[in-house]
């Protein structure tokens, strides 16, 4: 494994969309354009599916140097409401141009720090959300808590407007580690918000663990696995740490390239954790996820239902993702759209009663055959080309390239599909890459990605 492991580090897409950002054909896409894919795929799949809003809340008390998400540093708490006032307007905006009523099948309010907000602010903003909407059978509402800020009033709130899952970012529980990434949480809060969700009624817990942090040693993970086991959510995020400092405006210059682990020590420490999660009864959903067999998630996946977007791995699928705030990014299926990045700004386009959107990407035929590979792939480990749209010009150049993952027991190529093994699952970005064919087609001449491992 640590032969393949030196092998296949390389930068690489986390493909939570087909073509990935850096690909985005900016040049020919316009807002007039993306508006009519939205209303194409709304008017084929509202009925039937709803669709899915993200909510990005950007305010942040403090910084953390782990992250790579666009977020607003301040303790000014009367910035809430005008941004709620913002947000609500640009929700009015994509009512009226839908026409019908949306019927929402999924809601999530991401950061940020949602829990930055009042609970008497956040019920507003969702009360609004729904006064233009209806709400489709057995829709799944959700937030990010930050557990140092999350009291048992926003968990009531939110409960008492249909919440019923929840994700805390807990990262690691060492001194050390914490402290370097600027977020000191002691293990009591994560206890505390995670025992008072229970007993609120939330049916799905969700925590959040990264490895490959600055300082983080084998046996840091190895305690906060065993700390994660004391409260048994019921689902995991157990991701990479994603080193992108050259992105703008992130927080990730707090720290040495050189106190980062090396690509096999946090091998190690993903396979030491997956190992621990197993003998717990957690499950691996996909890349990087793990879940009970009791969690929506699982059951998804043993349905084979689930769905990756934006937002990462979803219990139901949906066509249409309307993504409110900065910098959110929409998707129609048949096209991207991503809002303005600064709050100004933001501001500035809402109040000329325009969509804040300031680039996207309209599918092509390709794209939505690749799109379709790559989510498989992600998904359920596996693809086929058996029904004939599924077929693409360039498909037996992919096999060439897959062939030689085959030859190190990654995956098997069979006359219609291919299977990943369960050697090659931690390597199932590498294997998306031979499909994604305008990355093969323009290699970056400059890094845009984490690696892989």
């Amino acid at each position: 494994m640590s032969n393949l492991v030196s092998k296949y580090n390389v930068a690489g897409p986390r493909y939570t969309s087909y073509p990935t950002v850096p690909y985005w054909d900016n040049e020919t896409f316009s807002v007039d354009g993306w508006k009519s894919s939205l209303l194409r795929s709304f008017n084929e799949s509202n009925d039937s599916e709803g669709i899915s809003i993200y909510i990005h809340l950007p305010f942040c008390e403090s910084l953390c140097t782990f992250c790579g998400c666009n977020k607003r540093i301040t303790k000014r708490h009367e910035v809430e409401m005008p941004y709620i006032v913002a947000l609500l307007k640009e929700w009015d905006l994509y009512c009226n141009l839908l026409g019908d009523k949306p019927k929402i099948k999924e809601l999530h309010l991401g950061g940020g720090t949602p829990t930055f907000f009042s609970p008497e602010h956040l019920k507003k903003l969702i009360n609004s959300i729904i006064k233009r909407a209806t709400l489709a059978d057995g829709f799944e509402f959700s937030f990010e808590g930050h557990p140092n800020n999350t009291t048992r009033v926003h968990l009531q709130t939110l409960y008492d407007l249909g919440f019923r899952r929840v994700s805390f970012g807990v990262q690691d529980y060492n001194p050390t580690v914490q402290k370097a990434i600027h977020r000191v949480q002691p293990f009591e809060n994560v206890k505390r918000v995670t025992e008072q969700a229970r007993e609120i009624g939330y049916t799905s817990i969700g925590h959040d663990i990264i490895f490959g942090l600055p300082f983080q040693e084998i046996e840091h993970v190895e305690h906060t696995i065993l700390k994660t086991k004391e409260l048994l959510p019921d689902r995991l995020a157990f991701y990479s740490y994603a080193h992108v400092p050259w992105i703008k405006g992130n927080g990730q210059r707090g720290f040495n390239d050189s106190d980062l682990p090396s690509a096999q020590n946090k091998r190690q420490q993903y396979e030491l954790g997956k190992k621990m999660l197993a003998e717990v009864g957690y499950h691996e959903i996909g890349m990087d996820h793990f879940a009970l067999t009791t969690d929506t998630l699982y059951k998804s996946m043993e349905n084979a239902k689930l769905h990756r977007n934006f937002m990462g791995y979803t219990a139901s699928k949906t066509k249409v993702m309307i993504g409110l705030g900065v910098s959110s990014i929409s998707d129609s299926w048949y096209g991207f759209a991503q809002n303005v990045k600064t709050i100004e700004e933001y501001y500035k386009l809402i109040e000329a009663d325009e969509i804040p959107v300031y680039r996207g990407h309209i599918l092509t035929n390709e794209d939505l055959i690749i799109r379709k590979h790559i989510l498989n792939l992600m998904c359920n480990f596996k693809t086929s080309w058996e029904r004939e749209f599924l077929y693409f010009s360039e498909l037996p150049d992919v096999l060439i390239k897959l062939k030689e993952m085959e030859d190190d027991g990654l995956l098997i190529i069979n006359q219609d599909n291919i299977e990943v093994t369960l050697k090659g699952q931690p390597f199932i970005r590498n294997i998306c890459m031979a499909f994604d064919l305008l990355l093969q087609r323009s290699k970056p001449e400059t890094q845009l990605f984490s690696m892989t491992i």
